[in-house]
């Protein structure tokens, strides 16, 4: 099997970043025995309390599905040029996350990813709607659908006087038979590290919260290759490449039960031996609801407004999340 080809440069890249991000889960597995207890939380809602810079205590259970239906009309090439019109393409990521917490301290949680997809493309004969993913066809030529990766996944809060800081570190391990099939891409083929920095502040008066969050994503796997009817055979478009996505997120709660929020969110991807290189903004806003003590609701909308060699579509969120 032919390996990826590096240069010197890139592996110290990859190297480095591998040791930066093997210290962060050291340190967290090893906060685990840490006893210290944090202050006690003011009562607040779980909206208010748990946005993903907090972790929960022992003995609790966060539950969350996600599902992000993404769909385009316009197409942006290397250079930026806006290309609309476009044969409408449409995929649909349910995200299935389960975590526990660990030691006393409200600084582990351990959990598991799990990551469901159904895509859709259209023809010049055979328009296909936003909404065809939801028919959850196998494969029909224009289709595909599956359990496509799953993650282990730990969480922690690396400096116990900052809690409202925390790192999520998850391996993906692919799930697929050829990434791209009939020209329908379900899942890259190739393990992905995915490391995410949270940080919340709330302002004085509670009414007003701040979240940012930056994820690093390190693909790694073979060289993608085709046959002769440009399916993949084997590896995926993103290996060898660092993904870099920051994001900035501004809530405002009318009331302890609900917020509406703006976002803006980009994304670098870098070459690490790979030839492929992208990037996009997206901008968008939505809304939390507290349905009960345990249970929340959670809506997004996003447009990507800018970006090269990619889609310019826009995504529908929908959030069911469970505090137990």
């Amino acid at each position: 099997m032919q390996q990826p080809k590096f240069k010197d440069n890139n592996m110290k890249t990859i190297r480095n970043y591998i040791t930066l991000a093997g210290i962060f889960l050291a340190a967290g597995i090893g906060l685990a025995q840490d006893d210290t207890n944090d202050e006690p939380a003011q009562q607040q809602s779980n909206i208010q309390q748990y946005t993903p810079s907090k972790l929960i205590g022992k003995g609790q259970w966060d539950v969350k599905w996600f599902n992000n239906l993404y769909t385009q009309t316009r197409v942006a090439n290397a250079d930026g040029d806006v290309t609309k019109n476009q044969l409408r393409a449409s995929f649909l990521t349910s995200t299935f996350e389960v975590y526990t917490g660990l030691g006393r301290n409200n600084r582990v949680n351990l959990g598991v990813i799990a990551r469901v997809r159904s895509n859709v493309i259209s023809s010049q004969n055979d328009e296909r709607g936003a909404l065809e993913v939801f028919s959850f066809r196998q494969e029909d030529g224009f289709s595909r659908m599956g359990l496509t990766a799953i993650a282990p996944s730990v969480k922690f809060v690396p400096f116990p006087s900052v809690s409202n800081f925390s790192i999520q570190s998850s391996v993906f391990i692919p799930i697929v038979d050829g990434e791209t099939v009939n020209g329908v891409f379900l899942e890259q083929d190739g393990y992905v590290w995915q490391n995410r920095f949270f940080y919340d502040y709330t302002f004085t008066g509670g009414k007003w919260q701040l979240f940012s969050e930056l994820t690093t994503e390190l693909n790694l796997g073979e060289e993608r290759s085709f046959n002769s009817n440009l399916d993949t055979v084997s590896g995926s478009f993103a290996n060898n490449s660092l993904n870099i996505n920051p994001g900035v997120f501004l809530s405002y709660f009318p009331s302890a039960n609900f917020t509406v929020l703006g976002l803006v969110q980009h994304s670098s991807r870098v070459n690490l031996g790979n030839d492929f290189t992208q990037n996009f903004t997206a901008v968008g806003g939505g809304a939390k609801f507290q349905l009960s003590d345990a249970l929340n609701l959670e809506l997004l909308y996003t447009n990507f407004v800018r970006g090269n060699a990619t889609g310019l579509g826009q995504t529908f969120n929908l959030g069911l999340r469970g505090i137990f």
